[in-house]
């Protein structure tokens, strides 16, 4: 029961991260900034990615 319970909780997380990841990308300042650079912030990637991670370990944690 420990391990699904660790398990859902990286679900929750990984979620939440990749919504925020994704919020920050699409932000105006972001939005201005790859207009002019054509870089993408690091914590859109960190999030997205992130919570990518998570959900992949949480799912597997589930099973």
């Amino acid at each position: 029961m420990n391990k699904k319970l660790i398990g859902i909780i990286l679900i929750v997380v990984g979620v939440s991260l990749a919504f925020w990841g994704y919020d920050v990308y699409d932000s105006a300042a972001s939005k201005l900034g790859r207009a002019i650079s054509g870089d993408t912030p690091i914590e859109a990637w960190l999030g997205m990615v992130g919570g990518a991670v998570c959900i992949v370990l949480g799912v597997l944690k589930v099973k």
